[in-house]
């Protein structure tokens, strides 16, 4: 069993007091955290049994945790811009996604987690596709990264109809791999029954995804609800009502509910979501690049509901990094609600602790408390200029919000392990990894012809 030590700079703990605990360390016993010590605290450590690591000159916050990721898009980033949602399934993502295969589907992922892991994110919701999943949790599994993962259930797709397959099969092969893979590697991953969204699964595909969250303790259900206008008129005339409605009538929200985006929701649906306890994954950059709109965040907090960000795929991004997110997620909502809200804080908090809750992983990551798991990242503020000082320590959250970004990135531990250190990935080889991507994207290019 390993024992750590790590000295730091500066502690953002984001603990029951959000104490920032200056000069401090952190004690890690395999991968849990043991101990948090102030400085005083850790002076009084005369002899430490076990390895130390030196980080003086660095700032340690909880790892990201990011709601909703498409790992398997990571090869088409650059190859589908500048277009509306309908027109980006249909002309692009949809037809990539079907030409997916093993490799390629493996290929993806594992540049993805090599972009989410260096910029300090350790816990992600991913949404599959409809083939090939179990390869994407193979790289999930090799990387270390924490993960829900769930393939893509879709039992109609008018949109591209080549990418779907029988409710039956959906409803069997998702079974199968949430059987062989929740709570797999010491509970560093976890399923969630994934059905697309609305326009692609039938109510009877939904209501039954559903309900297999219920055989499996800790499972969640994770959709795309309410994105786009042109999405919601379809929505709308096939259902006769607006999504979140429509969901409601099927029974299928709740506590263990996460719906990526929710940009066009009114206050009796947001009332709805407040008393089911629903979760939103929020996701500034892919919502503005594809002109959806602008979640109503601040009145989803009003109402109580817990947001969460995420970056989504990285052809309507293009980056799958939580800096980006975080700033963009604080400055949209400032012309209509003014300079106060969204502040760097609230948003620091949405990214750590709101996703630990979005995913029902409070007990375990989202701060820095003796007990949670040792999911952590180092930046390297130096090179930012700003007035942070131990008199002035909420500074450190606009730093890290406004300023910061995934070069500011030292090292990353999930589970107890460094995943990526001073700067070098420890799990992957990243070279190994991008021309394993250039390779595979043009064979699945090839195969598209």
């Amino acid at each position: 069993m390993s024992h750590l030590l790590i000295k730091a700079k500066t502690i953002v703990t984001m603990d029951r007091d959000r104490r920032v605990i200056q000069h401090g360390g952190l004690v890690i016993r395999d991968n849990l955290i043991e101990r948090v010590l102030t400085s005083s605290e850790l002076e009084q450590v005369s002899v430490f049994e076990g390895s130390v690591v030196n980080a003086s000159g660095l700032v340690m916050i909880p790892g990201f945790v990011q709601t909703h990721i498409h790992l398997c898009q990571t090869l088409f980033r650059g190859l589908a811009d500048d277009l509306d949602l309908l027109d980006w399934l249909r002309l692009k993502i949809f037809p990539f996604e079907a030409a997916h295969s093993s490799s390629s589907a493996y290929a993806s992922a594992m540049a993805g987690i090599a972009d989410l892991v260096r910029s300090g994110t350790t816990t992600i919701m991913d949404m599959g596709t409809v083939h090939h999943e179990e390869d994407i949790i193979r790289a999930v599994k090799e990387t270390g990264i924490r993960a829900f993962v769930g393939k893509a259930m879709m039992d109609i797709n008018t949109i591209y109809t080549p990418l779907k397959e029988t409710t039956s099969e959906a409803l069997s092969t998702t079974r199968a791999l949430a059987e062989k893979w929740h709570r797999a590697e010491r509970g560093r991953i976890r399923y969630a029954v994934a059905p697309r969204f609305v326009l692609s699964c039938t109510d009877s595909l939904l209501q039954e995804a559903f309900e297999m969250t219920r055989s499996f303790p800790g499972m969640l259900f994770h959709t795309h609800a309410a994105e786009n206008r042109r999405e919601m008129e379809k929505v709308r005339k096939r259902c006769r009502m607006g999504n979140i409605e429509h969901f409601d009538t099927l029974h299928i929200l709740d506590s263990n509910t996460c719906l990526a985006h929710c940009i066009w929701v009114d206050d009796r649906e947001m009332s709805l979501m407040e008393e089911r306890a629903v979760k939103v994954a929020h996701c500034p950059s892919a919502n503005l690049k594809l002109g959806s709109g602008i979640a109503p965040v601040p009145r989803m907090r009003n109402h109580r509901i817990t947001v969460s960000l995420g970056a989504d795929g990285a052809p309507c991004n293009n980056a799958l990094d939580m800096f980006h997110e975080m700033r963009l997620a604080a400055l949209i909502q400032k012309p209509e609600h003014g300079p106060s809200v969204m502040d760097a804080f609230t948003v620091f908090e949405m990214a750590t602790l709101g996703g630990a809750a979005a995913l029902s992983l409070s007990d375990e990551v989202g701060s820095i408390e003796a007990g949670k798991k040792a999911d952590i990242a180092l930046l390297d503020l130096t090179g930012v200029w700003n007035p942070y000082t131990e008199q002035n320590a909420d500074t450190v959250y606009s730093t890290i919000v406004y300023s910061g970004s995934a070069e500011n990135v030292r090292s990353v531990m999930i589970d107890g392990i460094w995943v990526y250190s001073s700067g070098m990935h420890e799990t992957l080889d990243e070279e190994a990894v991008k021309k394993s991507a250039r390779h595979e994207l043009q064979q699945l290019l090839g195969r598209m012809q």
